[in-house]
């Protein structure tokens, strides 16, 4: 009985970590969703691509313009130790986004090479982008060491406010080009930051006082792992993932590269809403739990929530995509829902590895994230390479889907075993819901096969996802626990009658 109160008293304060920042990132990617459609008729396919090629060339930069310091800041004991290694985070992102300035020095053979040349003009942007990356990115840990993951929802949700709103208002005015989208984006990420650098700074910095040139030094030696090792994994990762972008803009166009973003955008929804909140909050609990004899129970627990969530919307995707994306966006991204259907069995699996990653982390195997990581890249790159060379971009995507179930596969696979979970535990949890879900993937594909309007199979489709939520509320004991974490008994008490 003392067990199960703990678990219980765990969980809830799990989920109400999880909550504060699943309540930012939620607005923020409602925000997000629900000005799709306005954007996707304001804008054509080719201005997203030249967005996502320019996210995609500083987001390469952006994830070791710390060296991977600021994963360490999670892991010191005193608060001391780990706001020096805040400092020296915040030094090394000053140095390293200086070198984005190439971009702008070399912006026509950078574009040349990305196969966009209308992107050069925008490319000076890069340098402030990368910056405040590493900055927030920085700060982002600190939060997540504090327990002050309110703060990352408020920084979250005016960020993505600002942006979405100055393209709309972009668009409107006419200037319906990849630059407005740039150029808002990189306004949301400015604002972001300053806002949370302000947030900390007036609560936080009689701890900062303590911050020494000689303290950082040694937090530097101590944790050097992380840009010795985990900097190259980071990179492989970062690299892995945007390759699709570059690949697909280099052997097609940015107007294909703008269809696989629209898609992998609706993916990441329902994915990064949930999966990214529980892999902050989980990063935090494993720090400080690795070593307790309740850990494998709790990444059960974990586990178990992330297939019981994903499954049922990424069984939707691979069934309605199309259909679901030419009603919302528009016909003109038609070829985004067929690009997504492919991707969402991959999506599924990455969704359930990718917050148990972080256990890597935890344990200080940095080696084997280094190793999946080029693994993971070079099963990308042969991917993409042999759809381009071929001149298909649904047959790169496939083989790009298909590689990445065996490599996420492979991941959650060893961060189970490193966490001691029961194999048996994992089989029962994989079975009963796969079985569970076989006579609704029949129903669904019947449905789609009855060739009916695509308004009616969209909207069967989201009432079907209500329904299941509402049935795991009502009858799942675990689910019901993260909820009462959440406060929801106290607004919508007629769910949880039978708890």
């Amino acid at each position: 009985m003392r067990l199960l109160c703990h678990v219980v008293r765990e969980a809830s304060t799990f989920a109400g970590d999880i909550f504060k920042l699943v309540g930012g990132t939620a607005v923020s990617q409602a925000i997000v969703i629900l000005a799709s459609p306005l954007l996707t008729r304001l804008y054509g396919p080719e201005a997203f691509g030249l967005l996502s090629l320019f996210t995609s060339a500083t987001a390469i930069i952006a994830v070791i313009v710390c060296m991977r310091y600021e994963m360490a800041i999670m892991l010191p004991e005193s608060d001391h130790e780990a706001a020096n290694l805040l400092a020296g985070c915040l030094l090394v992102t000053c140095l390293i986004s200086g070198f984005t300035l190439v971009f702008a020095l070399n912006g026509d053979l950078v574009a040349g090479m990305m196969n966009a040349p209308d992107l050069a003009r925008y490319l000076w942007l890069a340098a402030p982008s990368v910056f405040f990356s590493g900055v927030f990115l920085s700060l982002n840990y600190w939060n997540s060491r504090t327990k002050h993951f309110g703060r990352l929802s408020i920084a979250t949700v005016a960020s993505k406010a600002l942006a979405t709103g100055t393209q709309l208002g972009a668009g409107a005015a006419g200037y319906v080009t990849g630059g407005s989208l740039i150029a808002a984006s990189v306004f949301g990420q400015i604002v972001a930051t300053v806002a949370l650098a302000g947030q900390i700074w007036r609560e936080d910095r009689d701890i900062f006082s303590g911050v020494r040139k000689k303290e950082i030094y040694l937090g530097f030696i101590r944790y050097k792992k992380f840009p010795l090792i985990d900097t190259w994994s980071a990179l492989l990762n970062t690299l892995s993932w945007q390759l699709p972008v570059f690949l697909l803009a280099f052997y097609f166009s940015p107007v294909v590269v703008g269809w696989y973003a629209l898609g992998m955008r609706m993916l990441q929804f329902p994915m990064s809403l949930i999966g990214k909140a529980i892999s902050q909050v989980f990063f935090q609990r494993s720090a400080e739990f690795r070593s307790d004899e309740r850990f494998p129970l709790f990444v059960t627990q974990v586990f178990r929530m992330l297939v019981i969530t994903g499954m049922f919307p990424i069984l939707l995707v691979t069934v309605f995509g199309s259909d679901l994306f030419g009603v919302v966006f528009g016909e003109a991204w038609t070829e985004a829902g067929l690009y997504a259907q492919i991707l969402s069995i991959w999506a599924f699996v990455w969704f359930i590895s990718s917050p148990l990653s972080t256990l890597y982390v935890v344990f200080e195997k940095q080696g084997f994230g280094l190793t999946f990581n080029l693994l993971n890249m070079i099963s990308r790159l042969v991917s993409l390479v042999i759809g381009g060379v071929l001149g298909s971009p649904t047959l790169a995507l496939t083989l790009f889907a298909l590689s990445g179930v065996f490599t996420y596969g492979y991941l959650c696979w060893k961060m189970l075993d490193l966490a001691r979970v029961p194999w048996s535990a994992v089989y029962a949890i994989v079975s009963k819901n796969l079985l569970l879900f076989m006579p609704a993937g029949i129903v669904l594909l019947y449905l789609k096969y009855l060739d009916l309007d695509p308004v009616v199979l969209v909207l069967v489709g989201s009432l079907s996802c209500v329904l299941y939520y509402l049935y795991l509320i009502t009858t799942d004991r675990q689910i019901q626990v993260v909820l009462i974490g959440f406060g929801a008994k106290k607004w919508l008490p007629f769910l949880f009658r039978h708890g």
